[in-house]
């Protein structure tokens, strides 16, 4: 990326012809940046609400959740901890399932610090054999699907964990956002660098944490679902709020979607 004068400021593609700039973050006080699939690994979050995606507008997107207060929780892919510390916080008890050790023993740590109780699990998200059937009145999973190649394995064990008519909610990086490469001088549109057919999943790094992203389509999540017996309800494409203070704010959020947001809700026992 480009040096900017210390009084330089973005501005919106869109913005060529105003006659007032939009007054943006200075360049110089971001964070450093982090790869957007690699959300929320590698970033401190505050834990009092769920953050689905980077630079959402949480406060609107948790009314989705409702009340948790003494429900039971399943968080799939916890990652460090923060929508599950935001959920026991708000008096749900809480189960965290990760795949990585690494990020479960950061998960344990922040939950000790915020002084919370939750239920920590090693395991594989489609090995939910810990759980019993129809125990779970929320499932809800941030980004941690991309990691899963074959999304119906995890899909089932999830509708057999909930309680009926219990909610599903997910995000995962939109697919948009993986078709495109953004301009590193930030003075070009981004670049069409795949079709919306690649399967190929992208590496990533944030920290000392990596793993892998697989492209998942708005279709191939949805049919996943009706198929595994649930009942889509909502479907979001939000746009980022435009304070760009993650770390995982890329400029591609100026053009494209870059958090699919869905909730299903479990049919049948």
């Amino acid at each position: 990326m480009l040096a900017m004068a210390p009084t330089a400021v973005r501005r919106h593609p869109s913005a060529g012809n105003l006659n007032v700039k939009p007054g943006l973050v200075d360049e110089h006080t971001r964070p450093e940046p982090l790869p957007p699939v690699s959300f929320p690994h590698g970033v401190e979050l505050s834990g009092r609400v769920v953050e689905f995606g980077p630079d959402l507008d949480h406060d609107q997107i948790n009314r989705l959740i409702g009340n948790v207060d003494g429900r039971r929780v399943l968080d799939l892919g916890c990652g460090t901890g923060a929508a599950s510390i935001a959920l026991a916080r708000s008096g749900a008890r809480v189960i965290a399932v990760e795949t990585s050790t690494t990020r479960l023993a950061q998960a344990r740590a922040a939950a000790e610090r915020a002084e919370v109780r939750i239920e920590f699990h090693h395991s594989d998200l489609a090995d939910l054999a810990f759980v019993r059937a129809d125990a779970v009145d929320l499932v809800v999973s941030i980004y941690a699907l991309a990691e899963v190649q074959d999304l119906s394995r995890v899909v089932r064990q999830v509708h057999r964990v909930l309680t009926p008519e219990s909610p599903f909610i997910l995000s995962l990086p939109h697919p948009f956002a993986a078709m495109l490469e953004d301009d590193d001088t930030e003075q070009q549109p981004p670049s069409l660098t795949r079709t919306a057919w690649h399967e190929a999943p992208r590496a990533w790094r944030a920290g000392v944490d990596e793993g892998v992203s697989h492209p998942h389509s708005l279709g191939e999540v949805f049919t996943t679902l009706t198929r595994a017996s649930f009942r889509v309800d909502t479907i979001l494409e939000p746009r980022t709020d435009g304070a760009e203070t993650s770390p995982h704010r890329s400029s591609l959020s100026e053009w494209v979607p870059e958090t699919l947001l869905m909730r299903a809700r479990k049919l049948g026992i």
